[in-house]
């Protein structure tokens, strides 16, 4: 049928409909032609990669009646991807579409078409809450769609009563406007149309109409609610949080926090025993820190280069060193560990590595960090358990804690430290976790990511992460599969990390009472700074402040005779050596890079855009 005349475009999501399909089109066709002039009309299957008979039947129905086509997609788009490829090649200014089961009773379909057609509204959606609705429902469907759409009005502020009602008419022109930010191409379409369609001021019609289950679900009702309800709180932060965190906000939030973790430090820590011990430290030895420190980062740059060249790219390590300070800088400076993306920016900006390759090697690089110092936090805890060392630390955690004059000083700082040695556990043994589920997942021809992603939900948010993990994985792969680039990668993380004990270690010897032997001192720094590291990871403040020295105190003090403010002091005078040596050589790199580090933060929310996947 020519696209000419026709006003009325009504499309059929079908998916393994080969025994309803033929009539559904059939009766269609007879209720459109009961109230619209003949070609006016057009009814679309959207047929979304059917297992069974359909795309035939669809096929052959198109051949013998102009006014039916036929889309058909060989993989699964989902209902709302395949509504959207069959609205863009539809004809008519008014948009349709209804679940194919007909569950509706298709004597509203006058009703639902003109409220649009007329101009009157620019949204019309059939409602099973509505009073004077008929609906017999299951139960577990009716609690489910009651819970969600309650949901869906309590967090995004809709007026609907029932949002995922299979019968719905749209102004060609609105729809297409709201589509422009409409994210979900599975369940969830329905609802973000209509939700994104009222906080654009759109008109939107809710009306009454009789419903009756047919046949069974297509919707899981485990995996498809959670799906949706993820959806849910992606569009509530979208809409309520999102553009409240301006960079004032953050700013200022950032400031505020710093202002009461200094109030609450000196309510409950003995902070000027603190400065006194620190002014004691040997100030050549903690500037013998601050240059072993140093030594660490041409490692940093060199291992970079190893990763960047298995995934396909050569650069100078002396580059890539730069690239590193600047973005470390950025995390010092920015929340959330912003400075992440900044690497990718500056090696795409200044060396054209495309985004995605930006990301994959600092997750790949990520990865050989967390599995390093939870190694060397195992394999030296496991040391001191044998030696008996680590009843201190049992009862720092989970007894009466350190006696003494700074014991109630202690007990509150040890609060915090026991929750940064849970984070670190955690994190630990999530990143165990995850590296057996990728050698799992290289060595099966099974996609366990994919299966395991879809076991939870199936909807679009899904396939979104599914995808990510699945990069993520395969470029871990794509390193650990090489055993030299293995070796290599992973003998520079074990000389990176122990620098970075040294460092913590000579700190730690710079106070002059510390007097312990030097393998239990060695012990000691390597597990403190593992663990303190392992706490880091989580985004709570600009450069992990508080919670590694939360962590490095903690264990200090549990292990050894230390007192707290000898440790506390050792913990921040450690972690300030090590963010001045990261500040001065960020501030060098950006001017020799010619790098603005505001400019890199801004760009770089391009970068994470662009490195998301894609359809294609």
């Amino acid at each position: 049928m020519s696209g000419r005349g026709v006003e009325v475009s009504v499309v059929l999501p079908a998916y393994n409909e080969e025994a309803t399909i033929e009539n559904t089109v059939e009766t269609t066709l007879a209720t459109l032609n009961g109230f619209l002039p003949a070609g006016t009309f057009e009814v679309i299957v959207a047929e979304d990669g059917c297992e069974d008979r359909t795309p035939e039947i669809a096929d052959r129905m198109a051949a013998e009646d102009e006014r039916v086509r036929h889309y058909h997609s060989d993989e699964r788009l989902g209902r709302g991807g395949a509504l959207n490829r069959a609205f863009e090649a539809a004809d008519g200014e008014t948009l349709v579409y209804f679940d194919t089961d007909l569950a509706t009773d298709m004597r509203h379909l006058e009703e639902l078409v003109e409220s649009v057609r007329s101009g009157e509204y620019d949204f019309a959606t059939g409602s099973r809450w509505m009073p004077g609705e008929t609906a017999d429902r299951p139960a577990k469907r009716d609690v489910a769609s009651r819970g969600f759409n309650g949901l869906t009005r309590t967090f995004l502020g809709s007026e609907m009563r029932d949002h995922q009602c299979g019968f719905k008419a749209f102004d060609r022109t609105a729809l297409f406007d709201v589509l422009e930010d409409v994210e979900d191409e599975h369940w969830f379409w329905d609802t973000e149309v209509l939700v994104r369609a009222q906080r654009r001021g759109y008109g939107v019609k809710e009306f009454a109409v009789d419903w009756e289950p047919k046949g069974d679900s297509k919707v899981d009702i485990v995996r498809d609610v959670f799906g949706m309800g993820s959806q849910i709180m992606r569009c509530w932060w979208e809409f309520s949080v999102q553009p409240r965190i301006t960079k004032r906000v953050s700013i200022a939030a950032g400031i505020l926090l710093t202002i009461v973790a200094v109030v609450l430090m000196g309510e409950y820590l003995p902070l000027g025993d603190v400065v006194e011990r620190m002014s004691q430290a040997d100030p050549a030895l903690v500037g013998l820190a601050a240059l072993v420190y140093a030594v660490s980062w041409p490692l940093r740059g060199s291992r970079y280069r190893d990763i960047l060249e298995e995934l396909g790219y050569t650069e100078d390590a002396n580059f890539l060193t730069g690239a590193i300070f600047v973005s470390q800088t950025g995390n010092l400076v920015f929340p959330a560990r912003a400075g992440d993306a900044v690497r990718a920016y500056v090696v795409k900006a200044r060396r054209s590595i495309p985004y995605p390759t930006g990301f994959a090697s600092l997750a790949v690089e990520r990865v050989f960090d967390l599995l390093t110092i939870t190694m060397l936090a195992g394999v030296v805890l496991m040391g001191l358990a044998l030696t008996g060392a680590t009843g201190g630390l049992e009862s720092t955690l989970f007894g009466s804690g350190p006696a003494g004059g700074e014991a109630a000083a202690g007990s509150e700082y040890g609060a915090a430290g026991q929750t940064a040695l849970y984070v670190a556990g955690g994190v630990g043994a999530a990143a165990i976790l995850a590296v057996g589920v990728i050698v799992l997942s290289a060595r099966s021809d099974r996609n366990l990511v994919r299966e395991v992603v879809s076991g939870i939900s199936s909807d679009s948010y899904a396939d979104y992460v599914a995808g990510i993990v699945e990069r993520f994985t395969g470029d871990v792969q794509t390193v650990a599969g090489n055993r030299r680039a293995f070796l290599t990668v992973g003998a520079s993380s074990l000389a990176i990390w122990t620098l970075d004990v040294l460092t913590a270690l000579l700190v730690l010897v710079a106070f002059p009472t510390v007097s312990l032997p030097v393998p239990m001192l060695v012990a000691v720094c390597f597990f403190a700074v593992s663990v303190g590291n392992l706490a880091k990871v989580l985004p709570l403040s600009p450069g992990g402040v508080g919670l590694y020295e939360g962590a490095f105190t903690l264990l200090v003090v549990g292990l050894t005779p230390i007192g707290w403010s000898i440790a506390l002091g050792a913990a921040i005078l450690d972690h300030a050596v090590k963010n001045i040596v990261t500040l001065v050589g960020g501030v060098a790199s950006m001017l020799w890079l010619n790098v603005s580090l505001t400019t890199a933060v801004e760009e770089s929310k391009d970068a994470r855009a662009a490195a998301e996947p894609t359809d294609d």
